[in-house]
């Protein structure tokens, strides 16, 4: 469908801002010119050629230039095309703000009284089928339009007559008020809306995000500042989230690199941790699991290397320095261990009964009915378990001399 704008009987600095075209929005074509209408044309070239014949001679020698380049000269530019041109200027600087305006000067929604200047309007429907397009288009343009002068930025519909042309907003304001879609009045644009408002934000930028997810994945995987962003919600909503946590963890666990990153961010952290209780409560844990107070020299040694640790930017590895601070606070521990007579013979003793647990619990789940009803048995099974009640023997008889001896 070819689209034709009217020309207007005002001169462009009276007549304002002129409508660039929108396939869904219709207007009558003009009329064919008559021979009187190509003359005032043809005049209306001439004098653009004089006046820039007009201008100083060094603007009129780079215009040439520029024009050789070109190849065009454009005063001889047809008519149509510049106000094509015109056109496509006050859309670039406008943009949805020039059909918002056709619509707020054009359409009466039903309810309001048709007195004045008003009976000139016609509905939102009516006007849809003017435009070939649907009436809810039109009114999202109207409602934009709503809100943007309870802002104070455009007149209120009431005082917009048919034609009338005012001042609009820059265009990349007009996405701050304009839904494409009527996503806001669900269940999930009023939580999204509610979201917006409290980090201070129009509902509208945040809907219009939502509605546009594979735009928002291409933001997040080309730009930085994105991808932190998303990363900074995504932590935020799983605190709250238990099914996103366990879908994240789930993600995470079936992707190797991903695991693998877990895993040594989750060691570094270990040891960050046993650092910072050190350094913090002054205490640290032995290596038998016992917590016991840590002397001062190995207390300084943690706060030093934590005050390290916590000067690192977000986007420096911690890891390397975590094992270094681990490294050097655990051999101290160690030290301290060994020159503590009662805290060596207590860690030693504590390691020997963690051992004699651990094989003691292992013992007893064996399954001798098993063995004995699926015919799994085999020689070297018996050869092992003798060896185990020697070891077992000799180790009683060790502990025997050793408690009569004391």
């Amino acid at each position: 469908m070819t689209i034709a704008f009217t020309p207007s009987e005002t001169t462009p600095a009276e007549a304002g801002p002129v409508m660039a075209e929108e396939p869904e929005f219709w207007e009558p074509s003009a009329p064919e010119p008559r021979d009187g209408q190509d003359a005032e044309d043809r005049k209306d070239a001439e004098d653009a050629r004089d006046s820039q014949d007009s201008r100083g001679a060094e603007n009129q020698e780079g215009k040439e230039e520029a024009d050789e380049e070109e190849g065009q000269d454009l005063g001889e530019v047809d008519p149509v095309v510049v106000r094509d041109a015109h056109d496509f200027g006050v859309y670039a600087r406008t943009g949805g703000w020039a059909f918002a305006l056709k619509v707020a000067r054009s359409v009466r929604p039903g309810g309001q009284a048709a007195e004045g200047d008003a009976r000139r309007k016609v509905s939102a429907k009516a006007f849809a089928e003017l435009a070939g397009c649907s009436p809810e288009r039109v009114m999202r343009h109207y409602k934009a339009w709503d809100m943007a002068a309870d802002d104070g930025l455009v007149p209120q519909f009431e005082v917009l007559v048919p034609g009338e042309n005012v001042d609009l907003p820059d265009a990349d304001v007009w996405i701050s008020y304009y839904s494409s879609r009527n996503s806001a009045a669900s269940v999930r644009g009023q939580a999204i809306s509610a979201a917006a408002e409290a980090e201070g934000i129009r509902p509208t930028k945040a809907l219009e995000v939502a509605e546009n997810p594979t735009a928002l994945r291409a933001a997040i995987l080309a730009d930085p500042g994105t991808a932190e962003a998303a990363r900074g919600a995504l932590l935020d909503r799983m605190k709250e989230d238990p099914v996103l946590q366990t879908e994240m963890a789930r993600a995470i666990a079936r992707t190797g690199d991903l695991k693998k990153a877990v895993a040594s961010e989750a060691k570094a952290a270990d040891r960050i941790g046993y650092v910072r209780q050190i350094a913090e409560k002054g205490q640290f844990k032995t290596p038998a699991g016992q917590t016991v107070e840590a002397p001062p020299e190995l207390r300084a040694e943690a706060e030093r290397h934590l005050s390290l640790l916590d000067e690192l930017d977000d986007s420096e590895e911690a890891g390397e320095w975590a094992g270094e601070a681990y490294d050097a606070v655990k051999g101290l521990a160690a030290k301290a261990i060994e020159e503590d007579p009662a805290l060596r013979v207590q860690e030693r003793r504590t390691k020997f009964y963690n051992s004699l647990q651990k094989a003691t619990k292992v013992f007893e789940e064996l399954t001798l009915d098993e063995v004995l009803e699926e015919e799994i048995f085999e020689d070297d099974m018996l050869q092992r378990l003798e060896a185990l009640q020697e070891a077992i023997g000799s180790c009683i008889s060790t502990l025997r001399r050793a408690s009569t001896a004391s």
